[in-house]
């Protein structure tokens, strides 16, 4: 809706008065800060000036301790205080530049006046008047921009519901303190505002999205009653910016008593971590942790094996199809991720409190002083219903007494004796104190040299088995691999009936694809999760209970048991999982296919599905290419901003890289700054990036790249998950490129990357996944038909 001339002066008298208070606090706030970085720099430089430091005995030790105490707690207070500055200082500069977004004019019930709210991306209240100048995009009352229209609307404070009218709802594009857009709106966010913030080009990071949040990605964010939030939503419908805002927003409403640090997000790969990393700091909130669950895997398991990474395992699935074992390799990918497996897993363990525990022999010199029979023997001899994890603690303190025992047993060998002249006069010293003090209340004392004696054998002989205990108290007495191996070899004894019949018929030549490996110290990334769990259900799950919320980012990629495995690592958080089955590019079944399975983790009552249906990212005409690919193609809404079609330019082999290189310059000179080619592969991108890296400046990404690159990048389509390009150019989307109904997926993802533009390059017959569309969709092209 227009807004008058009248209104346009009034809202930029507005914007001008907002600016001159906003830059008077910016002004105090620097004095403040600036004074109060002087006074840390001070109390450091002095701080032992003001400490006396006496130790000559107790009351003055104390008093020495309290005061560097004291002293301590002034830094810190000091410090506390430049560090909230310096954060005001941050919005407040945001602010000056845009100050607000948003406006609703509100009337509550029962009241005759109209409160008019602007909405910014922090709050601002005039200390001389009390009055909020803008209110934070979180707060309560600016629930009712993103969730309503205008007429009668309600949003949820502190206190209850509060019910009213909204009278007038506007938004605003403000650049360097001037309104270049401002238009009153019927909807939640205006068209006309949206189509403005995705007309921009990407970047080389992601942006936060609080301008033009829609109702639905309003609904994620600001859910704060779910224990297990599960998000599935289209390519570009918003999933990992809502959750980022959704960070930002429960650290809003429960600062005090959530912080950054009590949140962790699983993102797909490093690189991506570095994407998302100014989304939080832009909203004046420090980054959550971010990691990747293989990163976990290798931390937990790096002792044991070599992990494979699941880029690794997707390459051999695309590139290997010939390979002797692929058939049993890729059956056993799919069945080591399956529920059924999971209780193979759990009837295993529980049986192994019966018969088939594993131990390691602990040896001390060469000689074996507790062998794997003893603890055998002693493990089932407690009592059948005597739990594995009081089994381990028990068999932990046995084993110790064992070492305590022995310690006693060798502390007179000749060996000892031998060590004991190497040792060093620190240790007589304290032997010798020791004696002193053991003999200090005693009338006679008799033969302290012998005494002497023995206190330094049982030293020389504790200090021996410190790394020996040290392998008593991690249970690594344990054979975990070696229970791994026997599941694996006697599976059939573990399944349940119904189980059996899911097994499958070439389980020898996938039991031994995998003990195979593990004689190499190698662990296939399918066998990573289920070796780690059946390892916490033997010694006892690890947890971390300081984390409050976890995000699961692309959760399409992890398995049911991933996903449970999580949950109990974090026994104490509130869970969002975030995905698109449709970019599933494993051939592992991923948990998003069975969805409301997980409702099993924390109980249906406490979990939420939300479906974000609309893409925002790419163009129109893109949407309605890529979207007939799927088996959900009438779920996703494509939004009306309008393109060119894709172009499918079919190729020779001899005019490929050719054309390729013309394509990329083409859009080059279409000012388009982010451009990438899309390849099937981690080889297939060496093999394009060797060849067109002297025509054109461009970037390879690996697995190993961990800084989103901005410019030209060569990229396998599996690592571009969750990023976005001005253009995308699909290296070679032929019939025998992209021909496998596995392989879907990971040409619906390459085509989904681009927001402005995209190109398809085929050095064959397009591939089916193309040739099934509709003809008006896209542009046919050939080589003939537009070379010059």
């Amino acid at each position: 809706m227009a807004v008058s001339e009248q209104d346009w002066r009034d809202e930029q008298t507005y914007v001008d008065h907002v600016r001159e208070r906003i830059a008077e606090r910016m002004d105090a706030m620097e004095v403040k800060a600036g004074s109060t970085k002087e006074d840390v720099v001070e109390i450091r430089r002095n701080f032992w000036d003001e400490v006396s430091v006496n130790l000559t005995n107790p009351d003055d030790i104390a008093e020495t301790h309290f005061a560097i105490r004291q002293q301590a707690e002034v830094l810190a207070d000091k410090e506390r205080q430049y560090s909230t500055a310096a954060k005001v200082a941050k919005t407040l500069a945001r602010l000056v530049e845009n100050p607000f977004f948003g406006r609703v004019d509100f009337r509550e019930d029962g009241e005759s006046e109209t409160d008019t709210v602007y909405i910014g991306l922090g709050s601002f209240r005039d200390e001389d008047t009390d009055e909020f100048l803008i209110y934070d995009w979180r707060a309560p009352i600016s629930s009712l921009y993103y969730d309503h229209s205008p007429g009668r609307v309600s949003f949820q404070a502190p206190g209850g519901e509060i019910t009213g009218e909204m009278e007038v709802k506007r938004q605003y594009v403000i650049r360097q303190g001037r309104i270049e857009l401002m238009f009153d709106a019927n909807v939640t966010i205006g068209d006309e505002l949206l189509m403005e913030a995705l007309g921009r080009h990407s970047d080389t990071q992601m942006r936060s999205i609080v301008a033009t949040i829609q109702q639905e990605q309003n609904a994620v964010i600001r859910n704060d009653h779910s224990r297990m939030l599960i998000v599935q939503g289209a390519a570009g419908s918003g999933k990992t910016s809502a959750a980022l805002q959704r960070v930002a927003y429960l650290l809003y409403k429960h600062r005090g008593t959530l912080t950054a640090r009590q949140m962790v997000l699983f993102s797909p790969n490093t690189m991506f971590n570095s994407y998302v990393a100014s989304v939080l700091p832009e909203l004046g909130e420090e980054n959550l942790e971010q990691t990747t669950f293989q990163e976990y895997l290798e931390r937990r398991l790096k002792r044991h094996f070599q992990v494979e990474d699941p880029f690794d395992q997707l390459e051999f699935v695309l590139t290997e199809e010939n390979a002797t074992h692929y058939r049993a390799r890729v059956e056993g990918i799919r069945y080591k991720s399956s529920y059924a497996f999971t209780r193979v897993i759990r009837a295993y363990c529980e049986s192994l409190l019966n018969r088939g525990m594993r131990f390691r022999p602990i040896s001390f010199r060469g000689k074996v002083i507790v062998s794997r029979e003893q603890m055998r023997e002693h493990f089932y001899s407690y009592e059948p219903n005597f739990r594995m994890n009081h089994r381990m603690e028990s068999m932990r303190k046995w084993l110790l007494e064992q070492l305590v025992a022995l310690e006693d047993a060798e502390k007179d060998a000749d060996w000892v004796e031998d060590e004991v002249e190497l040792l060093d006069p620190d240790d007589y010293r304290k032997a010798h104190q020791r004696v002193s003090r053991m003999n200090a209340h005693r009338d006679e004392v008799f033969n302290e040299h012998g005494q002497e004696r023995e206190i330094l054998g049982r030293m020389v002989v504790h200090r021996k088995l410190a790394k020996i205990r040290k392998r008593v108290q991690k249970l690594q007495f344990i054979d975990i691999p070696g229970l791994y191996r026997t599941m694996l070899e006697h599976i059939e004894e573990y399944a349940a009936v119904d189980d059996r019949e899911a097994l499958p018929d070439n389980w020898t030549d996938i039991a031994r694809y995998t003990l195979e490996a593990m004689e190499q110290k190698q662990l296939p990334y399918e066998d990573a999760t289920p070796y780690l769990y059946m390892m916490e259900l033997v010694l006892g799950m690890s947890v971390n209970t300081s984390i409050q919320h976890v995000f699961i980012d692309e959760a399409q990629d992890y398995s049911r048991l991933q996903i449970e495995f999580i949950r109990h690592l974090f026994p104490r958080a509130r869970m969002t999982i975030l995905g698109d089955l449709n970019q599933s590019v494993y051939v592992h079944e991923p948990a998003l296919a069975r969805a409301h399975d997980l409702g099993d983790v924390y109980g249906e009552e406490h979990t939420e599905f939300i479906r974000l249906s609309r893409s925002y990212r790419s163009t129109f005409e893109i949407v309605e290419f890529t979207r007939r690919m799927t088996a959900s193609d009438g779920e996703i809404v494509p939004f009306e901003r309008h393109g060119e079609r894709p172009r499918v330019i079919r190729t020779t082999d001899a005019e490929h890289n050719r054309r390729l290189v013309n394509e990329v310059r083409s859009l080059q000179d279409q000012g388009y700054s982010s451009i990438a080619v899309i390849c099937k592969t981690a080889a297939e991108s060496e093999k394009v990036y060797a060849a067109v890296k002297d025509d054109i400046e461009s970037s390879l990404i690996s697995k190993e790249t961990t800084r989103f690159i901005h410019g030209i990048v060569v990229i396998p389509a599996y690592l571009a998950k969750g990023v976005e390009f001005d253009a995308v150019v699909v290296y070679d989307g032929s019939r025998t490129v992209y021909a496998h109904e596995h392989e879907r997926q990971l040409f619906y993802t390459a085509c989904t990357r681009a927001m402005h533009e995209l190109v398809i390059l085929s050095a064959d017959e397009p591939s089916h996944f193309i040739a099934d569309q509709p003809k008006d969709t896209y542009v046919l092209e050939h080589e003939s038909e537009t070379t010059c």
